[in-house]
């Protein structure tokens, strides 16, 4: 017999398996010995009130009184048995183009592969290993390498982020499929029960290299250092691709999962007069606090137990019908430069599986409105993108023409003062002291003071002089849409040709990425069966 049941256990009732099975034993009443199995389903912190607890979701495998030789099989044991045979040998299938190895593009990949068919994926960037070199040398050189780098490359941005595997996107997709296959290919089963599921950069460069492989045994290709420079289209049906060597690589269905910064495909569309469309996003800082203060205060105690993760949060504001909220939160993580070529500011969070770093940063983001892009209009629906290029480049100014971030105490932000001195931070590039109000588009850095004013009383001790805000943050999702129809997933215009994931503006993370490459590559599969 299976039973369910949701409760809370304190931190050390977590240690191992066996203290909590006497623990839910305890609590739920049923006999330790006639619980066969424990699968721990789900966990989350409650930290509303002391102690502080998990609330944790349990299924339990009891043996009946009168079926005392009942063998029971874990679902994750019967997912185990199956896992590997549902990838086919596509050595000789048909060929499907996926332009782009990020979450949008490998998830696709291995779909296409368990339905027959046959990815061959084209990356303008460099195998994960050798984007980390490139990664390590834009740190010390403070100079971009526009075809490898935080954005660009095997695994694209997800990589080299905090690897958050949550999503709101629930009826997008199934999340417990992408989590099985990031389990397939490396990943903790902890993933499954996490509420905040994480992997880290360090556990993702490995499992991304995993499903690397899984593509390639069954017949899949990478051609990586490969840029797409234009498409082959007759009769608005694709063709096939052109890289920027001349090369054609034909086939007669393209997935374009480019990803948020791939600006080239947007303005290659809009000299193509393709249907484009501007998007809403959010642009604004990174702040950075001691991760030690934000344990302090979400766990409301300088004790807190050391068996308790590094605290996160989330936060939101509405200011004047503008939203001004915390975006890719990461604990016991660093900033890292995330522009795609010279001449920009931008930067991102990331942390490894441990989240060890004594930092924790955030994006603290305002959402912009096409409304904000008037003085762009004439650039039509690249108008928003066009907002994003120039407030990256006013910062890259300010910054002295360097990927020397500007920073600013928040303390000094909201006094509107450039600060003396900054505190330290985890961006290994420098730090120059800065005013952001004056770099930052007015509206923006107005609905940010009323936002930390309204977190300052959310969250007490969280506006306080020991954070920087860090600039500038404007890669939360892409500005542009990509349309394409609803039913069959493809461009509006030109059959066979299906934009996905970010880059499209269909996506806003690693999960959601993924079930959107998922989805794609079940629509071309029905096409080509049916």
């Amino acid at each position: 017999m299976i039973k369910e049941f949701e409760l809370n256990v304190l931190p050390e009732e977590l240690v191992n398996a066996e203290i909590l099975k006497k623990t839910v034993s305890k609590r739920t009443g049923i006999r330790i010995d006639t619980i066969q199995n424990l699968n721990l389903l789900k966990k989350s912190i409650d930290a509303r009130k002391k102690p502080i607890s998990y609330r944790i979701k349990v299924e339990l495998s009891i043996i009946e009184e009168n079926n005392p030789s009942e063998d029971i099989t874990s679902e994750d044991e019967k997912t185990q048995n199956t896992v590997i045979e549902k990838y086919k040998d596509v050595h000789n299938a048909k060929p499907i183009i996926v332009v782009g190895a990020g979450p949008a593009g490998l998830f696709a990949s291995l779909k296409l592969i368990e339905k027959g068919l046959k990815p061959i994926i084209i990356e303008r960037g460099k195998p994960v290993s050798e984007r980390k070199k490139d990664t390590a040398q834009i740190i010390r050189q403070k100079e971009i390498n526009p075809e490898s780098n935080w954005c660009f490359g095997e695994g694209g941005a997800g990589t080299f982020s905090d690897g958050k595997l949550y999503t709101r996107s629930n009826k997008r997709g199934n999340i417990n499929e992408v989590l099985d296959i990031f389990v397939e290919h490396g990943a903790d089963q902890e993933i499954r029960i996490n509420a905040h599921a994480h992997i880290g950069t360090d556990g993702l460069s490995s499992i991304i290299k995993n499903i690397r492989k899984t593509i390639e045994d069954c017949g899949g290709e990478y051609h990586f250092e490969t840029k797409v420079v234009d498409f082959i289209v007759n009769d608005n049906e694709i063709k096939g691709v052109i890289t920027q060597k001349g090369d054609k690589i034909e086939a007669d269905s393209v997935i374009l999962a480019t990803g948020h910064s791939a600006r080239d495909i947007y303005y290659l569309f809009h000299d193509k007069n393709w249907a484009l469309e501007a998007k809403p996003f959010a642009m604004g800082v990174r702040i950075e606090h001691p991760q030690e203060l934000i344990n302090q205060i979400q766990y409301h105690s300088r004790d807190y137990s050391s068996l308790l993760p590094p605290a996160n949060y989330s936060l939101a504001y509405n200011y004047k019908e503008r939203g001004v909220f915390s975006f890719c939160m990461c604990p016991g993580g660093m900033i890292i430069p995330a522009a795609t070529d010279n001449g920009q500011m931008v930067v991102n969070g990331m942390s490894n599986s441990l989240r060890n770093s004594p930092f924790a940063n955030s994006g603290m983001v305002v959402s912009v409105k096409e409304e904000d892009a008037k003085e762009y209009y004439q650039y039509g629906a690249l108008s928003m993108m066009k907002l994003q290029e120039q407030t990256e480049k006013k910062m890259f100014e300010a910054a002295g023409n360097s990927i020397v971030a500007p920073a600013q105490r928040l303390t000094d932000f909201m006094k509107n003062k450039t600060s003396f001195a900054l505190s330290q931070s985890s961006y290994l590039c420098g730090l120059i002291p800065s005013n952001m109000n004056k770099i930052l588009p007015e509206f923006i850095s107005s609905t940010l003071r009323e936002g930390f004013m309204d977190f300052g009383r959310k969250m007490k001790g969280f506006l306080t002089a020991e954070a920087n805000l860090i600039g500038l943050e404007s890669r939360t999702s892409s500005p542009v849409r990509i349309p394409r129809d609803k039913d069959t997933l493809q461009h509006i215009q030109i059959s066979g040709l299906y934009p996905c994931g970010e880059g499209a503006g269909y996506a806003g993370g690693i999960t959601s990425s993924a079930i959107d490459g998922i989805n794609i590559a079940e629509k071309i599969a029905e096409k080509k069966i049916n």
